[in-house]
Order: C-alpha cells, then sequence, then structure tokens
C-alpha cells in the first residue's frame, strides 16, 4: 500500500470513528448506565413464585359453603361454555380469581377463555370494579386503588400478554407498593411492577432496551433501531480500538514524556479508557446486537422438535383427571395447590397441581397425586420429537452446568425454572438438538441446536458472564461487571465532552449567543 493510500484510509478511520463517536456517545453511555441498574432492578414481571404468594389453595376456594355452589363443572361443559374445542391442544388450568375458581383456556396463541368453574359460565370481558376486587384479593386485602384500563405501557410491552389484552391496572397500598395488572380476558393478576421497578427502570430496562420507541410511530421498527445502532456502535468502537493502537507509543514517548499524544484531561482518559476497556466494550456491543437474533442468524433450518408428537394427540376431556376428583384427592392426601393445570404427554391427559413445595401428578380419573410421572411415558414420549432422529445419549443433571442453570427472578430468563434433578437427551439430527425433561412432570425445560448453543455463549455468556462458577462467585462478579461497566460509561461520557467541542468547533456559535446590534437610522 502506498504511502497516500495509507494516509487517506487512516484519514478516514479517524473520520469514521470521530463522527459515529459523536453521534453515538450519549447512546453508548445510556447503554454502559442502564446495563448497571439492570444487573439488580429488572423489567416487571409476575413469576410463578408471585404468582402462587397471591392466591389461595385450591383446596379452601373450592369448599362449598351454604353460599356457594359445589365445585366444579365438568371440564367438556366448561370447554363449551368457553367456546374451545374438546379435542384442542392449547393449555387448560383451574386456578382462582376473587377467592372464586376458574377455568381458564388457551383458545390460540392470542386468545384465552375463562369460564366460572362453579355455574359453567364464560366469564366475559371484566369491568373495573370487577377487577379491583381481583386485585385486592390478590394483595391479601391491602388497600388497592383503580387507575386506568390500557392496552399497554411502559412495563407492558412483552408479547405474552397479548391474549390478556386490554389490561386493568390497580394500585396495591402494600410494602412494596405494586402496581397490578388484571387480564380483563380471564380476572388474573398477569403482571405486578412495584414501585422500585417503575422507578429505577426507566434508568434501567426502558433506557437499555430502547423502549421510547415501543408502543409510538415508530413502533415497527423499534428491531431494525436496535439492530442498526449496534452496529454502528460496534463500527465506531473497532475503529476506535485501531486509532488507539496507532496513535499510542509503544517505544518511545510524545512531547512531554506521554505516551498518548492528547494533552486535554478528556481526550487524554478517553484514550487510556480506550485501550483498557475497548475489547469487553466491543464485546458487549456486539452481544447486546446478537439478543435481537439479528436477521434471524440463530435460527435454524431443516426440521424441528415436534411437540405435537411429543404430546402424542391433542388433550382430551373424556380422558383427562376431572377437577372434582383432583380437588378431593388433594384434600385427602393434605397437599397444598394454587392451581391445577392439565396437561398431555406420550397419548396420555394427566394433571399437575401446582403452587406447593413440589409439583405432583395424577394420572388416572380417580385424580389419585404421585411425586412423578411413569418414566416410560416421557421416554417414549420423547422419541417423537423427532421421529427422524434417534436420542444418541442420555444424562441426568444432578448440578446445573453451562447449559442449563437458574438465573436470579429479576433477570431476561430469571423466570424460567430449572429443577433438579433433570434428563438431557441429545438427538443425532443435523441440527444436533438438545432436549431437557423434568421427570416429575414431564415437561420440556429446555430446547436448544447448535444455532442456540453458539448464541448462548456469543450473547448470554459475553453479555453478563453468566456461567454458574462466576455467578456463585459473588460479590467478585459483581465487582468485575460492575467495574468495567463503569469504564465504559467513563469512555462513553469522555466521547461526549470532546465531541461537544469538536462540533462547537466545527459549526461554531457566535460569542455568548449575543447578536451585534444593526444601527438603527433616525426617524425623517
Amino acid at each position: 500500500m502506498s504511502g497516500n493510500v495509507k494516509a487517506t484510509a487512516k484519514r478516514w478511520l479517524y473520520l469514521v470513528h470521530r463522527w459515529l463517536g459523536i453521534a453515538l456517545a450519549v447512546p453508548m453511555a445510556a447503554w454502559f448506565l442502564s446495563g448497571i441498574v439492570m444487573m439488580y432492578v429488572g423489567y416487571p414481571k409476575l413469576t410463578n413464585v408471585e404468582k402462587w404468594a397471591g392466591l389461595p389453595a385450591l383446596t379452601a376456594v373450592t369448599a362449598v359453603s351454604p353460599a356457594a355452589r359445589p365445585c366444579c363443572v365438568p371440564l367438556a361443559a366448561a370447554l363449551q361454555a368457553a367456546g374451545v374445542k374438546a379435542a384442542g391442544s392449547g393449555a387448560w388450568r383451574l386456578t382462582s380469581v376473587a377467592g372464586e375458581p376458574r377455568y381458564v383456556f388457551a383458545a390460540g396463541p392470542k386468545r384465552v377463555v375463562a369460564v366460572d368453574a362453579r355455574t359453567g359460565a364464560r366469564i366475559e370481558p371484566l369491568a373495573a370494579d370487577a377487577a379491583l376486587a381481583a386485585a385486592r384479593h390478590f394483595g391479601g386485602g391491602a388497600p388497592a386503588s383503580y387507575l386506568r384500563q390500557i392496552d399497554e405501557d411502559a412495563w407492558t410491552h412483552s408479547r405474552a400478554l397479548d391474549a390478556h389484552r386490554p389490561l386493568h391496572v390497580v394500585a396495591l397500598g402494600d410494602e412494596a407498593r405494586r402496581w397490578l395488572y388484571i387480564s380483563s380476558r380471564t380476572g388474573e393478576v398477569v403482571r405486578d411492577a412495584t414501585f422500585v421497578e417503575r422507578t429505577w427502570g426507566w434508568l434501567g430496562t426502558w433506557l437499555h432496551w430502547l423502549y421510547m420507541f415501543r408502543g409510538g410511530a415508530v413502533d415497527a421498527w423499534w428491531h431494525e433501531i436496535i439492530v442498526w445502532l449496534s452496529i454502528a456502535g460496534t463500527v465506531s468502537v473497532v475503529s476506535g480500538l485501531v486509532v488507539g493502537v496507532w496513535r499510542w507509543r509503544f517505544r518511545g514517548t510524545y512531547k512531554g514524556g506521554r505516551r498518548t499524544p492528547y494533552t486535554g484531561f478528556f481526550a487524554r482518559w478517553h484514550h487510556v479508557l480506550g485501550l483498557a476497556g475497548g475489547v469487553l466494550a466491543l464485546t458487549w456491543v456486539v452481544s447486546g446486537l446478537l439478543s435481537v437474533n439479528p436477521w434471524k442468524v440463530f435460527d435454524a433450518t431443516g426440521p424441528k422438535p415436534d411437540r405435537a408428537g411429543y404430546a402424542g394427540g391433542p388433550m382430551d376431556a373424556a380422558a383427562a383427571p376431572p377437577a372434582d376428583a383432583l380437588l378431593r384427592a388433594l384434600h385427602a392426601q393434605g397437599l397444598a395447590a394454587r392451581e391445577i393445570e392439565w396437561r398431555r404427554v406420550g397419548g396420555q391427559t394427566f394433571a399437575v397441581a401446582l403452587g406447593g413445595s413440589e409439583p405432583r401428578v395424577a394420572v388416572s380419573a380417580a385424580g389419585h397425586f404421585e411425586p412423578t410421572l411413569p418414566e416410560a411415558r416421557w421416554r417414549a414420549a420423547a422419541a417423537r420429537l423427532l421421529p427422524h432422529a434417534r436420542i444418541v445419549t442420555e444424562e441426568k443433571l444432578t448440578a446445573y452446568d453451562r447449559y442449563y442453570y437458574p438465573r436470579a427472578a429479576h433477570t431476561m430468563t430469571g423466570p424460567r425454572e430449572r429443577p433438579l434433578p433433570a434428563w438431557r437427551l441429545r438427538f443425532d439430527d443435523a441440527n444436533g438438538t438438545w432436549v431437557t425433561i423434568d421427570p416429575r412432570s414431564g415437561e420440556i425445560l429446555a430446547l436448544s441446536d447448535g444455532h442456540r448453543r453458539v448464541d448462548r455463549w456469543l450473547f448470554a455468556f459475553l453479555h453478563s458472564f453468566d456461567l454458574p462458577q462466576l455467578l456463585a462467585a459473588r460479590p467478585a462478579w459483581d465487582v468485575w461487571m460492575v467495574g468495567f461497566s463503569l469504564a465504559g460509561l467513563a469512555l462513553s461520557l469522555t466521547a461526549v465532552v470532546t465531541g461537544w467541542r469538536r462540533v462547537r468547533r466545527a459549526w461554531p456559535v457566535r460569542a455568548r449567543l449575543s447578536v451585534r446590534a444593526e444601527p438603527v437610522e433616525a426617524p425623517p
């Protein structure tokens, strides 16, 4: 490369870094600052533990009193009232709302229907007073006030809530000062947001995920905004690393004994911080880009695991253990359950009691609960997930590893349950599919393929250093994450200062923003 070409290339690289840095310094600073907040305060969500804490035991809810009808109407009758085919494959649950038993049926990917389990009447969209009553009961009698009905707000962007919209918002006067979001379709509490989450969330998840672009005129381009800002950030960091190395004197010094040519405080520290933490900053920007799976790069082609095949056919109300028998069995066995969910594995419809110390399974019409589903049932079903592939290895997980581990509840993946023991089955298909199954209930806990396992390292690890051994080494993990996040924040803030000074030099403003007055002619 000739000297002129090399000089021109350097000049363009300097310009790219300079002007991208000026444009992106504030967003990059916001990403680092909000990332620190998100380590300790996450986006509002309702975990199973939080939900079950607000629900009474079903045996108490369904007890017959002089003023109440017995529970419960048969599943087939409830499905008919809901307008859901008895052979439908969606989830079926028995839960409670405002102290009354209620069936909830998934009638599609974005449609959910509820039926009064005592009367068999379909629940119509809730009015404000019914939502307020549900919230008060869920809050254990804490003072409650109705706020409004919304379709979507800053704390309910999750697509998992689409089936429940519009949502009623009720403020509780409890210690956490929670807002409860009530489904207008079922009356259930589907999200809670504490005062801490609602305040720190503006500086955390709302800022980090650029939610200012959600729900408005540019909502359709929100994903692309994140992608292209991340790409621009990547180019800015890479160009900065190259320029930083070029301008650092590894041998000898500049005038005054410095190894950096910059004399100003902010420019000098921007150079030093960029060299010291630029690579880590690059990994965070790139892994943040990969978190949104741009252009579906982590979606594998070819056959996917067949969950319908694992189920062995659609749900069958006639073969499902009846709710009445299940409630009697719960009472007789002294078990506490907040919800009952009907599932199907390997051609058998059974029930799982949830919300106690451990899930319990009932496979017979008599409704007797056992600690685990028969092992032969889920093993035979697992072979149907990929009928054209074989299970080549089976591994019983009795401890967490780098692919199967829990996170704190406030984190993005925190609500995912990761019980032990679990079984990991590896298939010999082209995508290298792994399936992790809960032997107690036959639930599929995790599905991954080669593409997703690459994503696990390029996103999850590089973004949060989430190996179980590292997460267990606290507060060392906190010192590492917060320390380098603060360095990244300082790097970005020095770019804000130096960038602003550069802009002022490029487009000078009249001193003191004053305009020299024009002479005024004397009137004739």
